[in-house]
């Protein structure tokens, strides 16, 4: 049961920035969540995604915060208090955003710290002084390091989307963080699946944790519909295309398993006049921002993307996300999925199920407990042949010139060599130039010089003759040892010899 937030606590600067960013009822991890904080206890939350565990933790986790704001410019007075790690940088930007917006009316400094850019205007930020510190833990331990940031008087770590920490290896990486922390802090691990993994890592650095689960464990959101249509890898794109304009959809996601399907896929889209930017690992990290960007604003209309962006991006009124590639792993089909359908708007999730498909759409079914029905979608297949013509018509046209003229030799029984004239370079010029009428009859075509041949270079090789004179040994030196030795040059002496 949600509440309003006019019923929390809240110091008046925080509940100020949470009325201008329109927040009126709580979702219910937060109605849970936030008085347990509030409190100083560990939490174990587990909730869907994109029901608002970054407000669960952050408002909270300021409102304690509130106790050490001073107004100083000494960095000495503005020392790490709370430490927030989450696992990829589009996430952490955007926990960072969220953090400032609800901080902006009091004196807490916030920063974020990622991987992808130059370490130098991060580390000029930290020397500052920041109270809140969102990281992603390469980046962090970098700074760690290089002794950029001291984390001697944090009071309260949070692990966001631990589960994602923990797929990508990140564990060791978490355990040389927390080494570096005080043992009396509180931390705050949310998740939106709840594993084994995840169960023993909070019983290593949780103390005795209150577990919050306001939904069932890997359960997707009920106002997303899901539709999965088997389509063969062939006709994917076109039912794709088929499926966004039949459908209306201004805006989707696009998840791919890989980064070169990934990039291939967005100049797909973009060829067939889709506003389309790609998001993958391989991508900058400015790009990754202004591509995000773009698509925040409506500037873009199809995200084409890998799991980079499956955890987490909160983008409000995304109507639909597509899986052109079924996840291996079943727990991320929930990530994906929930782009879409966030802070109970509706939401409609599309996937295309091939023939080797099956194995991962039965880890799907068993994870959600549940029957997925396959369904049919016509695909029009004259787009799919003019797609996959070459654009250049010169290029084509000399390419069917080729293929006409090895089908002639072969069909006369003859063998016609296309390798050049040993003799020389005057058969060349014998040659019937089909290729060169045919582009002489294009605008602007301007023809190549022909090149005389010159005949010195048609006779065959003659060897030089010598006279007897040069072709006769020279005599040896009787003065010289070897003829490998050279005689020694005669130098001015500084001082004459007596003797």
């Amino acid at each position: 049961m949600t509440t309003s937030f006019s019923n929390l606590q809240l110091a008046p600067a925080l509940a100020r920035a949470v009325a201008e960013m329109g927040y009126e009822s709580m979702t219910p991890i937060q109605a849970q969540a936030i008085p347990v904080v509030l409190t100083g206890q560990d939490v174990m939350g587990a909730a869907q995604t994109g029901t608002g565990k970054t407000a669960a933790f952050s408002l909270p986790l300021l409102q304690r915060l509130l106790k050490h704001e001073n107004s100083s410019t000494s960095p000495a007075r503005h020392p790490v208090r709370a430490l927030v790690l989450l696992p990829t940088r589009e996430l952490a930007d955007q926990v960072a955003q969220q953090i400032k917006q609800y901080a902006v009316h009091t004196n807490l400094r916030s920063m974020v710290v990622f991987g992808g850019m130059d370490m130098k205007p991060q580390t000029l930020e930290l020397k500052k002084g920041v109270e809140v510190l969102v990281a992603t833990p390469g980046r962090l331990l970098d700074h760690i390091e290089a002794k950029n940031v001291v984390l001697n008087q944090v009071e309260y770590v949070v692990l966001d989307e631990a589960d994602r920490m923990l797929d990508i290896g990140f564990l060791p990486d978490l355990q040389r963080i927390l080494s570096h922390l005080p043992k009396q802090r509180t931390t705050l691990l949310f998740s939106a699946t709840f594993s084994t993994e995840i169960k023993r890592l909070a019983g290593s650095y949780l103390q005795n944790p209150v577990t919050i689960e306001v939904a069932r464990p890997n359960e997707t959101a009920a106002t997303i519909t899901q539709q999965f249509y088997s389509v063969s890898v062939d006709d994917k794109y076109n039912a794709l295309r088929h499926l966004i304009k039949a459908n209306g959809m201004k805006q989707a996601f696009v998840f791919c398993n890989s980064k070169l399907g990934c990039a291939r896929l967005a100049r797909s889209l973009e060829r067939d006049g889709f506003r389309t930017s790609a998001l993958h690992g391989d991508k900058s990290q400015d790009e990754r921002l202004k591509a995000l960007e773009g698509f925040k604003k409506g500037e873009v209309d199809l995200l084409v993307c890998t799991d980079v962006a499956a955890r987490g991006l909160d983008i409000k009124d995304v109507p639909a996300v597509f899986n052109f590639d079924i996840p291996f792993n079943a727990e991320d089909y929930v990530h994906r999925i929930g782009r879409t359908g966030r802070a109970g708007a509706l939401g409609h999730a599309i996937s295309f199920v091939s023939g080797s498909d099956q194995r991962l759409v039965g880890d799907i079914e068993k994870l959600l407990k549940t029957k997925i029905t396959l369904e049919t979608v016509s695909v029009e297949q004259d787009r799919s042949r003019e797609r996959r013509e070459p654009r250049n018509d010169s290029r084509n046209d000399s390419r069917e010139q080729r293929g006409d003229m090895r089908s002639e030799s072969s069909a006369g029984g003859e063998r016609r060599e296309f390798s050049r004239p040993r003799e020389g370079y005057a058969s060349r010029d014998a040659r019937p130039r089909e290729q060169d009428s045919r582009r002489s009859r294009e605008v602007g075509y301007v023809p190549a010089p022909r090149i005389k041949n010159d005949p010195f270079f048609d006779k065959p090789y003659e060897a030089p003759v010598r006279s007897a004179e040069a072709a006769a040994p020279a005599a040896p030196d009787p003065l010289r040892k070897s003829a490998n030795i050279k005689p020694k040059r005669v130098m001015a002496a500084l001082f004459k010899s007596t003797t």
